[in-house]
């Protein structure tokens, strides 16, 4: 399974069938499995289930087999699939999939594990994101999700320094209040290209319960 047009966990659902990849009607798609391709994907939790080509019409052949998935299975191959009678499906109903996206979120080079720069991994790659799509509501969630209390501030690479390889253009929409980054929507950010000068860095209470720096609150609060 694949998803395309969209980013490395939102698109349309294409199957392979043979050598030949087809895409999925909205009519034989449901929040089963959804989970279970987002699972498979290592892309979280499903968000939203689109119809009506969200992403786009897709190209030859529209899969003429209904899923049938639990939602417990670990990828699509497991589950049983049943003959559709709705051959009027076209590409005009083609599925589309949007996942939560990160599997793992980690701070670094910080002067503990509650602060740093923000790394998160998607598939097996890690890499940054940028801080002009990073605010102090995910800030809040990763800092609860890593066990370290609650978010201080969110500051730029100046602080934890510049770090390398992808940069994630994902923008996490969280209300500040859930308990793990795969719970917030994501939507994808392109208004300008990032560089490694623009990694966002987390500092979260957890780091200053053992070593409160009254120079750090001065910068954190303006004071």
């Amino acid at each position: 399974v694949r998803l395309v047009g969209g980013s490395r966990c939102s698109g349309r659902v294409e199957v392979l069938h043979g050598e030949t990849w087809s895409t999925v009607c909205d009519a034989d798609f449901d929040q089963q499995d959804a989970e279970v391709v987002c699972r498979e994907l290592g892309c979280g939790l499903p968000v939203e289930v689109l119809g009506a080509a969200a992403f786009g019409r897709g190209e030859g052949q529209v899969w003429s087999e209904e899923l049938q998935c639990r939602g417990n299975e670990s990828e699509i191959s497991l589950c049983t699939t049943s003959s559709s009678c709705r051959l009027n499906c076209t590409h005009d109903s083609d599925m589309g999939l949007i996942c939560s996206g990160h599997t793992q979120a980690q701070l670094v080079n910080g002067s503990d594990s509650c602060s740093g720069r923000v790394e998160l991994q998607y598939l097996s790659e890690w890499g940054t994101v940028c801080d002009v799509s990073w605010d102090m509501r995910a800030a809040r969630v990763l800092c609860g999700q890593l066990k370290c209390g609650s978010a201080v501030a969110v500051v730029g690479s100046d602080w934890f320094g510049e770090g390398s390889g992808q940069i994630w253009a994902d923008v996490f929409d969280c209300q500040g209040n859930e308990i793990h980054l795969s719970k917030c929507p994501i939507s994808s950010w392109s208004r300008t290209v990032c560089s490694h000068k623009q990694d966002a860095g987390v500092i979260c209470s957890g780091e200053l319960l053992e070593s409160f720096n009254y120079e750090l609150y001065w910068v954190v609060y303006g004071l």
